[in-house]
């Protein structure tokens, strides 16, 4: 779509009055630093707290505080079956049915616990497929787990690189790699958004070469949930797993999540490592010996959930289910080619500027990040943005990383952060 942006404070502004979603903005904690609110550029990496989350937060120890261990019961949100309330919520972010979801642990711990059910390699098929630029934790969790199963992680993993000259990966280069690698493939692992670029994957397309040549297909999730449309149910992906910290906003370190299609979790043979609260849960406290899962995602829940970092948590999705993932989408577009704009304006007009933006220029590669490559002067540049009030990310060796999200950003935000990296680069 075809954008006649202009860079003015005017022209934002009247973007913000038009913004069906300008309210949103009001119901969160936004950083003052030095006596000056910032402009916060980096919900890819710790969303902003929402106002109502220390009241959720409130209920929760004061039935701790009125009931102790009966609150588990009687509380004003029972404990035992209150990640229930949640999972609809969750469910309606990631394209899911409600059984194919669950709350638990942290990212790396579930991205661990779902390679047991799903990296089964064989003499034949034992090798993963990842993104040579992937999140350095998926490394190590890869690397690992092919170690563990006696594999060297120089023969068991595949790793996907850009074409010489390009930032991000073409779809036609992962699906000719899954093609050519077929016979002994297991798993496809990717990130459903690059941390590092910003690229939004074609998952279901991925999903669908994977199956063609018989290997798994699983997502980290982390830079996608709560910024991407997601379908995974509809996709048939098999699992997939994600932090609640970033775009979804709930708590530093906050609980993560997990998605297992309806087609694994009806099956009660598969290979799992078990917990009580995978149980059964209407027989679970009959204590018996032998395992029994739900037939759900629940069933590879290991121990009772975090009760106040579910309150955190679902302070935030009481937004997203009251905004929904199309709305949110809609603004990210027209924001994040906002700020593209931006930059390449200031670009045009800042002599021998360092900037080049990697992410995708197409809307539907991407979500709510844009990234600029810099060169020897990008610390100084990220340096002087962060003493002006802009909080972007760094990220080494050479990238600066906005994410500009739409349930707190305005387009005001972006005109400010553009007015600044301006001067910085004119110095």
């Amino acid at each position: 779509m075809e954008h006649n942006f202009q860079n003015t404070l005017n022209y934002a502004q009247q973007l913000d009055e038009q913004d069906e979603l300008k309210a949103y903005r009001h119901k969160f904690h936004h950083p003052v630093i030095n006596g000056k609110e910032t402009v916060y550029f980096t919900g890819n990496s710790l969303g902003l707290q929402p106002k109502t989350t220390a009241d959720y937060v409130k209920i929760e120890l004061d039935d701790w505080a009125k009931w102790g261990v009966e609150g588990h019961f009687h509380g004003t949100n029972p404990w035992m079956p209150y990640h229930h309330e949640l999972l609809p919520k969750i469910a309606k972010i990631v394209g899911a049915k409600t059984h194919e979801v669950t709350i638990m642990n942290s990212l790396t711990v579930n991205l661990h616990l779902l390679m047991v059910s799903f990296y089964r390699p064989t003499k034949e098929r034992y090798k993963i497929i990842m993104e040579g630029a992937a999140f350095c934790s998926d490394h190590y969790a890869m690397q690992s787990q092919v170690q563990h199963h006696g594999y060297s992680a120089d023969d068991a993993i595949i790793y996907l690189e850009p074409r010489e000259g390009e930032h991000t990966l073409r779809t036609e280069d992962i699906l000719k790699t899954i093609e050519e690698n077929g016979e002994e493939l297991a798993m496809v692992m990717i990130g459903g958004v690059n941390y590092y670029t910003g690229q939004l994957f074609d998952m279901k397309t991925i999903t669908e070469k994977a199956h063609e040549v018989g290997a798994i297909a699983g997502f980290d999730l982390a830079h996608a949930v709560g910024n991407a449309e997601l379908h995974l149910h509809y996709w048939k992906v098999d699992f997939a797993t994600w932090c609640s910290y970033k775009y979804l906003n709930s708590s530093p370190g906050g609980v993560s999540g997990i998605y297992i299609h309806e087609h694994h979790v009806h099956n009660t043979e598969i290979p799992r490592f078990a917990g009580w609260w995978g149980y059964e849960q209407e027989t679970r406290f009959q204590m018996k010996r032998e395992f029994k899962p739900s037939l759900s995602a629940d069933a590879w829940q290991l121990s009772n959930v975090p009760v106040l970092l579910l309150a955190a948590h679902n302070a935030s999705l009481d937004i997203f289910d009251e905004v929904g993932i199309p709305a949110l989408r809609k603004k990210s577009d027209l924001l994040t080619a906002y700020l593209e704009f931006l930059i390449e304006d200031v670009n045009e007009r800042c002599e021998n500027s360092p900037l080049e933006i990697i992410t995708p220029r197409n809307p539907e590669d991407r979500a709510a990040q844009i990234s600029i490559l810099t060169d020897e002067r990008g610390k100084s540049i990220f340096d002087a943005l962060t003493a002006a009030n802009i909080i972007v990310d760094w990220r080494e060796p050479n990238v600066i990383r906005m994410a500009p999200v739409p349930l707190y950003n305005s387009f005001e935000d972006v005109f400010k952060f553009a007015q600044v990296l301006e001067a910085v680069l004119v110095v």
